[in-house]
């Protein structure tokens, strides 16, 4: 079920989105709006498909350009929620010739209790219109933020039995005059950074230039806080030259015995004994 609450649109791509695949007249997206020609004896207008719901919605725009009056006796700029059935809507009707606001509950396109307010540029810049399951309730204001109500009607029964069955009507209308148009802008949407479309012609060239780039290298100036100490480490290396003195002498006294072990003992089978000893 989409609510008209969820239709957003700030038309800044210039391009008629799927949303309002109903647009008829000549209505355009020019200028980052969308734009409703009047031409004298013809209607016009941007509008959606049968596919949404106003009932717990609200949907508010702004009526960035008003047509003028020229020698026409009926010029009209309109806000209109509309039902399946042909002429019951509920909106609002800017009249040029009148230079009055109408806030409107229409069945078979007129409403005999609608409220006319004598149109402010600046207090009536924006519109909207909003249900909560009671009552319908039309607002103004003059930046898209503070808002005034200016009429509360008990909601028709229309508006709750239309259920996915709605459309957002935004149409114009001259009888006489000079050609001029509508223009509506930021529904339901306060943002309106722009977007361009746009096309290049990309030449290439025969030849591909390197340009050098100049690299500059500084040097750093370190600083060392509270004290930097080093370790030091000392490596011997020595080299020993050994000299043995040797001397060799004949002992006067003899054998040496001093050194030399005896073991005294008797004879066993097996050992020969010789002189000197028996």
């Amino acid at each position: 079920m989409p609510l008209l609450t969820t239709l957003v649109d700030n038309f800044n791509d210039n391009v008629i989105g799927p949303n309002w695949g109903d647009s008829y007249g000549g209505a355009t997206e020019t200028g980052g709006r969308a734009r409703v020609p009047l031409v004298a004896g013809a209607y016009a207008g941007y509008q959606t498909g049968r596919a949404w719901t106003l009932a717990g919605a609200s949907i508010y725009l702004k009526l960035a350009t008003r047509p003028a009056a020229s020698t026409g006796t009926d010029v009209s700029a309109n806000f209109l929620v509309t039902s399946p059935v042909e002429g019951t809507s509920i909106g609002f009707k800017y009249n040029a010739v009148t230079n009055k606001l109408r806030l409107q509950s229409n069945v078979d396109y007129y409403d005999p209790n609608a409220i006319e307010l004598t149109y402010s540029a600046t207090d009536h810049l924006w519109l909207r219109l909003r249900e909560d399951g009671t009552n319908v309730y039309w607002d103004t204001s003059p930046n898209g933020s503070t808002w005034t109500n200016r009429r509360t009607l008990a909601t028709p029964a229309w508006v709750t039995a239309a259920v996915d069955q709605c459309a957002l009507d935004l149409y114009a209308y001259r009888d006489a005059g000079v050609t001029d148009y509508a223009e509506y802008d930021n529904v339901n949407t306060l943002a309106d950074g722009a977007v361009y479309t746009a096309s290049a012609a990309l030449t290439a060239d025969g030849a591909t230039t390197a340009t050098a780039a100049f690299a500059a290298i500084t040097g750093a100036s370190l600083t060392a806080e509270d004290q930097l100490d080093a370790d030091v480490r000392m490596a011997a290396r020595a080299e020993a030259a050994l000299d043995v003195d040797s001397e060799l002498g004949a002992e006067t006294a003899g054998s040496d015995t001093g050194d030399v072990d005896f073991a005294v003992s008797r004879p066993t089978t097996g050992w020969v004994v010789s002189a000197p000893w028996k």
